[in-house]
């Protein structure tokens, strides 16, 4: 790490919350994304992957954000 100057992002001993989102959401691209397509190549990945993230964000509703797409549930909180 001291090559590129960077320190590591790492919990407290003892704290396994800090990194709780951003493990939910590596179980769901998981199972929701990987585990139910295959590709023929990187291009078609590159395709579905894309696809996935638009429906994730703009279609799959999300129980935390009382069960809105964060797009919208973005847009309701954001006052123009």
């Amino acid at each position: 790490m001291d090559t590129f100057k960077r320190q590591r992002s790492l919990s407290h001993k003892g704290t396994p919350y800090d990194k709780a989102v951003a493990e939910a959401t590596y179980k769901t691209i998981k199972t929701e994304f990987v585990y139910q397509h295959e590709f023929a190549s990187l291009e078609e990945l590159t395709a579905k992957w894309k696809a996935f993230v638009w429906w994730y964000n703009h279609i799959r509703l999300h129980s935390t954000l009382g069960y809105l797409p964060p797009m919208e549930y973005l847009s309701s909180k954001v006052s123009l």
